[in-house]
């Protein structure tokens, strides 16, 4: 007979018919007997597989030949075909198509979770993706978190789309093992191998236990993967009364894909623990207590006894009491890998599989070590190679718990992570500070400037000192000055830099250095005797024209407590060297004690900045408002250099570097350098710096 019906299609049941149309018939034994139901392609085609399902299931359908029904997590059931299908009641062995696919759940993210949105996709459709790497964000009851892939492989399909919500375990994307799968997995083929389950018994209620009268919440063992039945605890890193903070690590939980640390979704104390660490809790079970008032832990405590099946202690203990002996631990001798019995059903990764294929290993004598001896990529490996798999030594309890993400995986919050992306910043390049090196919330912050990170304490007895806080206005002579310097800043400048030999000018400042003379007195001689030469640098601009000075008045910098202020040494080039260190002694006193007439301080033609007494060998002074030029003086500095009348051949002089900085719309640079030049030779030759 030809069954023709015209049901409305799932699309990705119309994807499974259209990939099979070329099996012509299917028998059903014990449903249709002797009955055979062709396929039609156009407007006449098979009925749903739901339809096909019911009937199966109606009629106990306990073999078929060449058609399954295979129930999807979200309630549709789909049409597969290929290989044997046994069916009995709510049991099911089913078989691997061509291309088998990992499939990634909803995980529970906390013990009261029962849907979850999915936030962003951290991978697209395409990405080659490896075990431990973060995929997605995902939107729980309590916080957003990320989701880590299990499995090596390829993001083929995305089910559950960015902001899209999906029930707890049901599938919200497939990985395929390989490239070339992605688009037979993304089409539909993807039945992965499952173990026959054992049929669940209903266990015995327990006695009813009444919760204490007061607020807290209770800690359950997480599905931290799609396949986790129950979770060990690795360590507990906070201790029983310890502050909690809700997204603050508080266990390291080992699942039967690797060790992950789990957080709290609550503030408060950790009240009591209920699965110590190195027992193993089923998933759901509870695992610790959180009280929200610290006063409530006694009691907690008390409840969370009943709850592991031990004997309540006691209220009115004494605090000296001495402790109850310890249970032995159950130290259990590792079991060393075994090969799956003849004619078995082999337990292996796609990957794994695709691995004895591609190195010609018969995958039913290679020994699994993975979770429940499921057989890895690297077992097939191993066994290609000839080794012999080690077993593996029970591993102790670590003093501190140490976690290492996989390559290529930032460990970090997912508040983070939200924050790193909203500020484009890589999250990769901030270092953290969280638990086992985690980026926090506050790292982002610190690293975008949100938030100031927190001083480090000095170590015992070493002074702290204490710096300046908060905001200070300016006092008139700092507003001034930086009036000052804000007006030169529309200013064409230009630099010109020269060293200067001082050896003799060394040699007759400690003639003069007696008489009261100065080195600052000296230089504004210098410079003076230099301007005589080039006018042009004791010029300034005015009104589209050059405004010449006819006296040479050198200002010099001082730095005062709080501000700068410039002496001026008037007539500079007419006065002898005695008179301008008398002078300038004179100034120095007036400005440090505040009472520099106007005309001692505003009236230079030219300037000169000196901070060679500071160590500082080479600078660029900012041009002053209204000058032509500005002479910045760096320290003397010891050379080598050629002579022919050295024993040697070489000897040693002493050189400093000056900078000149000029308006460039009346001085020109070659004015800057002739004017340089001119000052070099008389510090070379000082002679006329000392009449």
């Amino acid at each position: 007979r030809v069954c023709a019906v015209k049901p409305k299609l799932e699309k990705h049941e119309e994807s499974f018919l259209l990939r099979f149309s070329l099996f012509h018939s299917v028998t059903f034994p014990s449903l249709i007997r002797e009955t055979t139901m062709k396929f039609v392609r156009g407007p006449l085609i098979l009925a749903s597989s739901a339809l096909l399902a019911v009937l199966l299931v109606n009629e106990s359908v306990t073999h078929t030949d060449a058609f399954g029904v295979v129930p999807s997590t979200n309630g549709v059931t789909r049409a597969a075909f290929g290989g044997t299908y046994q069916i009995t009641g709510k049991q099911q062995s089913l078989t691997q198509l061509s291309a088998e696919a990992i499939k990634i759940t909803m995980p529970a993210l906390s013990s009261t979770m029962k849907e979850g949105r999915v936030v962003s996709w951290l991978k697209s459709e395409g990405d080659q993706i490896e075990a431990g790497e973060a995929i997605m964000v995902v939107e729980s009851d309590k916080a957003d978190m990320d989701v880590e892939a299990f499995e090596d492989g390829y993001l083929a399909k995305i089910i559950t789309g960015e902001g899209e919500t999906a029930p707890v375990g049901d599938v919200v994307a497939l990985i395929a093992a390989e490239e070339s799968e992605i688009g037979e997995v993304a089409a539909g083929g993807d039945v992965a191998a499952a173990a026959e389950e054992a049929p669940v018994e209903d266990a015995a209620p327990a006695d009813a236990v009444a919760a204490p009268d007061c607020s807290f919440s209770q800690v359950d063992m997480p599905a931290l993967s799609s396949t986790m039945k129950e979770g060990k605890i690795v360590s507990w890193l906070k201790a029983e009364g310890d502050p909690v903070s809700s997204g603050e690590a508080i266990m390291v939980v080992e699942s039967d894909k690797a060790d992950m640390d789990v957080e709290a979704f609550e503030d408060g104390f950790l009240a009591a623990i209920i699965t110590e660490e190195g027992d193993v809790g089923a998933v759901g079970a509870p695992v610790a207590l959180i009280a929200e008032e610290e006063s409530d832990i006694p009691a907690l405590k008390a409840y969370a006894a009943s709850l592991s099946g031990a004997p309540a202690p006691a209220a009115a203990a004494p605090a000296a009491a001495a402790p109850a002996a310890a249970a032995a631990p159950k130290a259990a001798a590792p079991k060393a890998a075994a090969a799956p019995a003849p004619g078995g059903r082999v337990v292996a990764s796609p990957l794994a599989k695709k691995k004895a294929e591609q190195l010609g290993v018969d995958i039913s004598t290679v020994a699994g070590t993975g979770p429940n001896g499921r057989i890895t990529a690297g077992d097939v490996e191993l066994a290609a190679s000839g080794a012999t798999p080690a077993a593996k030594a029970a591993p102790a309890a670590p003093a501190k718990p140490t976690w290492i993400p996989a390559s290529g995986v930032v460990a970090a919050t997912p508040t983070a992570r939200a924050l790193a992306k909203k500020a484009k910043l890589d999250i990769a390049t901030i270092p953290g500070t969280g638990e086992f090196g985690r980026v926090t919330a506050d790292d982002v912050k610190i690293a975008t400037g949100e938030k100031k990170p927190e001083r480090k304490k000095a170590a015992a007895g070493a002074p702290v000192a204490e710096m300046p806080d908060g905001y200070e206005p300016f006092t008139t002579m700092q507003r001034a000055v930086s009036n000052n310097m804000e007006a030169t800043l529309s200013t064409p400048i230009f630099r010109v830099s020269r060293e200067v030999q001082m050896d003799k000018f060394n040699a007759l400042y400690a003639v003069l250095k007696p008489k009261g003379v100065t080195v600052s007195a000296m230089l504004a001689k210098a410079v003076a005797l230099a301007i005589e030469k080039y006018p042009i640098i004791n010029s300034s601009y005015r009104d589209g024209g050059i405004q010449y000075n006819p006296d040479i008045n050198i200002a010099m910098a001082v730095a005062i407590d709080g501000g700068l202020i410039t002496p001026t040494l008037k007539y500079a080039n007419e006065r002898s060297i005695l008179e301008l260190g008398e002078n300038w002694k004179e100034l120095v006193g007036k400005a440090k004690s505040g009472t520099l007439a106007p005309d001692e301080y505003n009236s230079g033609t030219f300037t000169i900045s000196n901070l060679g007494m500071f160590g500082v060998t080479q600078f660029d002074a900012i041009l002053p408002s209204g000058m032509g030029g500005i002479l910045a003086i760096g320290g003397t500095e010891e050379h080598v250099v050629p002579d022919s009348q050295a024993i040697l051949g070489l000897k040693k002089i002493k050189k400093m570097t000056v900078t000149l900085t000029c308006d460039h719309r009346q001085i020109y640079g070659a004015d800057g350098a002739l004017f340089l030049k001119a000052f070099a030779d008389i510090m070379a030759e000082p002679d006329a710096l000392s009449k």
